[in-house]
């Protein structure tokens, strides 16, 4: 057979062919990759600290007036407590699972 001959350049061909399709197809996995690390919303929404507290506020505001306190006040801080703005201890499931250090606001009356 010939080298220019139509059954030698087929099989070439089919590997130059199948060669480029798994390039390609390696290259937009690594771009989808890419794409989902570092421009996607869901990373956004991953960073957010209130995950479902009163989402159709624009801003989570709470007041209280130091005489309704009583003598010790225990405030939520990770946004994961099922008594928000009150703390339920939910910091320390969150802190095992993200490796934080976050803890509750306590104020407290001084004593005299």
């Amino acid at each position: 057979m010939e080298l220019g001959s139509y059954s030698t350049c087929v099989p070439i061909y089919a590997v130059e062919w199948i060669a480029a399709v798994s390039l390609a197809a390696g290259a937009a996995a690594v771009g989808y990759l890419a794409y989902k690390k570092f421009l996607s919303k869901d990373k956004c929404c991953k960073a957010m600290v209130n995950l479902h507290i009163q989402k159709d506020n624009p801003k989570v505001v709470h007041a209280f007036d130091m005489e309704d306190l009583g003598d010790k006040a225990v405030y939520c801080r990770c946004w994961r407590s099922k008594k928000f703005p009150l703390c339920d201890g939910s910091h320390t499931k969150h802190n095992e699972e993200t490796g934080d250090n976050v803890g509750p606001l306590i104020i407290k009356r001084k004593e005299a």
